[in-house]
């Protein structure tokens, strides 16, 4: 499974599902969104077995994404989600930071299996990751994993298109390893440990009369213990969880239930729409809070917003709308998640080695 092929239905609601297996983790990289740490919190295995066991040939995501903290702690639980995520035609994606391969030694056989058990396997390399595992040590991992069966790729973050670091290893990977392997390349956010860090915080801010769609709403999200969110965004899944983005729980709810709460709920529906400030404009009947995502959290609040947003969407310009929108959004094919989302000088690296390129 290629990086593009995810990339194409990245912004198509419920297409795929976000697993947070856990928040543990043996690295200590200063930009880690989610804070993980050793002694980071690791719930029961059963909400993302029962999830993932509930799936059908006739109901399903394409794709369940893998990740924590570090997936890879809990290896055997990755490759028995992969297979049997791939009993009902759903594929696997897994990202890593590679910590097993920081002292050169082979890659231990529980690792192996799970790793190899996956449709696609991730790695993450940037300059905080080099802190803790050399760029050299993850190609010859990655050179490994290839010959084991699952396509791969590269997520790489930095601080724009300017940064000289993001240059030189996005030159390295494409020499290394003949433009085989894709990239996504992510500008840095300051959520999770990165607020310590100097710079901007990132996240899109526009002014309330402009639409933005939210894409970052579009997947939901399985945190580490379980409950189900419609938004996969970091800060979210470790805070408080406002009523209107909460979906429901893993451990009770199957995906068919899950999904059809994704898709049908009003305020989820405004925000992948016209994202959460201009919903908030155009339905509320108070100010917005300031910033993009503070202002989706506190919707709820709005007395009368989720009813004025479903009468809307009941009448025939809500579906048309929403048509529109998610054309717009698929329109680029691959190329349209990275550019909104990534660095957009490095878009086209998303599709590198796919089948699919020249069209």
């Amino acid at each position: 499974m290629h990086l593009a092929e995810m990339a194409v239905l990245r912004a198509v609601p419920a297409a795929g599902v976000f697993l947070a297996l856990t928040r543990r983790c043996p690295l200590s990289c200063a930009h880690c969104s989610t804070e993980s740490a050793m002694d980071g919190a690791e719930h029961a295995e059963r909400p993302f077995r029962r999830l993932v066991a509930s799936f059908t040939r006739q109901e399903r995501p394409e794709f369940i994404a893998m990740s924590g903290g570090e997936a890879l702690l809990r290896p055997r639980l990755v490759r028995d989600l992969a297979d049997s995520a791939r009993l009902s035609g759903t594929r696997s994606y897994l990202l890593s930071g590679l910590y097993f391969a920081r002292d050169g030694h082979a890659v231990p056989a529980a690792l192996r299996a799970a790793i190899s058990a996956v449709d696609h396997f991730a790695v993450s390399l940037d300059r905080f990751h080099e802190r803790e595992v050399g760029r050299r040590a993850a190609f010859r991992v990655l050179h490994e994993i290839r010959s084991w069966g699952p396509r791969v790729s590269v997520q790489i973050t930095g601080d724009g298109g300017a940064d000289p670091y993001v240059a030189d290893l996005v030159r390295e990977v494409r020499e290394e390893f003949a433009d085989e392997v894709p990239m996504l390349v992510v500008p840095l956010r300051r959520v999770g440990r990165a607020k310590a860090l100097d710079g901007p915080r990132a996240g899109p801010e526009t002014p309330h009369a402009t639409p933005a769609p939210c894409e970052m709403a579009a997947w939901p999200l399985v945190t580490y213990d379980g409950t189900v969110l419609t938004c996969c965004n970091d800060d979210l899944a470790a805070a408080a969880r406002p009523p209107h983005l909460v979906l429901g729980h893993a451990d009770q709810d199957p995906w068919p239930v899950l999904r059809r709460r994704h898709l049908e709920r009003p305020l989820a529906r405004a925000v992948r729409m016209f994202g959460p400030r201009y919903a908030k404009a155009r339905f509320g009947s108070d100010a917005a809070a300031p910033g993009y995502c503070d202002v989706c959290v506190t919707l709820h609040r709005d007395r009368g917003l989720g009813e004025r947003v479903a009468g809307y969407l009941d009448s025939p310009a809500g579906p048309a709308m929403e048509g529109a929108v998610r054309g717009l959004l698929e329109r680029h094919g691959p190329y349209g998640f990275a550019r909104r989302h990534g660095i957009a000088r490095y878009s086209e690296l998303v599709t590198l080695g796919w089948e699919g390129r020249e069209r």
